[in-house]
């Protein structure tokens, strides 16, 4: 029987929607929503909002998270604890008392830091910023309380909220509908008392960074001690033309701010949109693997990360490498490190990330704008191979987007003519020069 070709149409769009939110490295990653109802007031209800980043190696960074959604009815919002609508709306017909939002889609933002205690709740109040899960598991939530009226008072009565949307901080998540759940269960301070919400639903958000850009964000490069050839990102392996939304200096020295300035939309835009050092690969970041030492039972591998965006630091970053000898990690020297193990026993991807206070935020393009660490692996001798780039991860994220590797057939290769052992002696010291070289560029 044939099948018509709109449920075919269907069944493709079913199945590509899932899969672009799909990361193979991190298979159940998520943001889920949970709406706790407290109490029930005369004309609605006291909720719990907390925001979960349920993500190993994606965090949410400043200006942090944006959560919005359409209510089923006239609902609004009285009043707000740990987080604000970013546009209270037409609230003309009330006349007295009026509320925080009145606007059917509402918008809302996490409480800048240091703001008065009896605007605060636990979890808030940290700019919208949310570590990945994987990073810092006890600080991975973002809480606020929200008084709804005009809604229903009883579970029967309540319509709950539709069209979730989340923003952090751009674009690239998609948020499901809303499902009732069993309610939340509390412990008391003293742990010896439960109390449980009256209502309970979740929202489950997921990432796609193709419709976050359509551009990668990150690109890598690659280098060895036994090949003095350097394979760079490739030619605007980030996109050389962003519908003119991006802007490139040339030069090192600049005034970033001068983009800006003037009045309006444009002068707005001009800040929001990333100012670049020109570049040949044009990407905001480069992750640089070079192979540096090959010893008897160990080698050794340098990671390299350089910031080329003048208008960003990332505080927090991440960096997840798959390569089989992952598993075998013996030290690592400037990062803090977790594995990041997805299916089973397959133990082949680090999440690698800065030391609190001393390299965990990547400064802007300039001097400074770089973090780098080398990581000493022991062999196993089943596997391990300097030929045909074995000695060069299979994949790179950074901040959670998976960058731009070269081509496969640009890898160093290891010479014919000589054993590791002996390329190791005579191309070090050329490997290295021209690595500085590089990278300084």
């Amino acid at each position: 029987m044939a099948v018509p070709s709109s449920l075919l149409l269907l069944i493709l769009a079913a199945t590509l929607s899932v899969a672009v939110a799909y990361d193979p490295l991190d298979p159940n990653g998520n943001i889920t929503i949970k709406w706790d109802v407290m109490s029930w007031t005369p004309d609605g209800y006291v909720a719990m909002v907390t925001i979960n980043n349920y993500q190993t190696y994606r965090q949410i960074m400043a200006p942090g998270w944006t959560v919005g959604w359409t209510w089923a009815r006239q609902e609004v919002i009285w009043s707000m604890v740990g987080a604000q609508a970013t546009d209270q709306g037409d609230c003309s017909r009330f006349k007295a008392n009026l509320p925080h939002c009145c606007r059917r889609t509402p918008a809302v933002v996490d409480l800048l830091p240091g703001v008065p205690y009896n605007q605060q709740i636990a979890n808030c109040c940290r700019g919208g910023v949310l570590p990945a899960y994987g990073q810092s598991p006890s600080s991975a939530a973002a809480a606020f309380q929200v008084s709804v009226g005009q809604a229903g008072t009883t579970n029967r009565t309540v319509r709950l909220p539709r069209n979730f949307t989340l923003l952090g901080p751009g674009p690239g998540y998609t948020c499901g509908r809303a499902r009732v759940v069993p309610s939340t269960v509390f412990l008391t301070a003293d742990r010896r008392r439960k109390t449980q919400a009256l209502m309970t639903w979740n929202v489950t958000c997921t990432y796609s960074q193709h419709l976050a850009s359509k551009y990668p964000s990150c690109c890598v490069s690659f280098s060895s001690f036994y090949n003095d050839t350097i394979v760079p990102c490739a030619k605007c392996a980030c996109g050389c033309d962003r519908e003119g939304k991006r802007l490139a200096v040339t030069g090192k020295k600049h005034d970033a701010n001068a983009h800006g300035r003037g009045n309006g939309v444009a002068a707005a835009a001009a800040m929001e949109a990333p100012l670049l050092q020109c570049t040949p690969h044009m990407c905001p970041v480069r992750v640089h693997w070079h192979v540096k030492l090959n010893y008897k039972e160990y080698w050794r591998a340098k990671i390299t990360i350089v910031n080329f965006n003048y208008r960003m630091n990332y505080t927090g970053w991440t960096l997840v490498a798959q390569h089989p000898n992952l598993d075998n990690i013996t030290e690592v020297f400037s990062f803090d490190y977790k594995p990041v193990v997805s299916y089973g026993s397959i133990n082949d991807t680090a999440m690698f990330y800065g030391l609190k206070y001393f390299n965990d935020q990547l400064m802007e393009a300039g001097p400074h704008g770089n973090v780098q660490s080398e990581v000493l692996m022991r062999k196993d001798a089943r596997t391990f191979t300097f030929r045909q780039g074995w000695a060069f991860p299979r994949k790179v994220y950074f901040n959670g987007d998976e960058c731009q590797m070269p081509p496969p057939d640009s890898y160093p290769y290891l010479p014919n003519a000589a054993p590791p052992a002996a390329a190791s002696l005579v191309g070090s010291a050329v490997a290295m020069a021209a690595l500085v070289f590089f990278l300084m560029a």
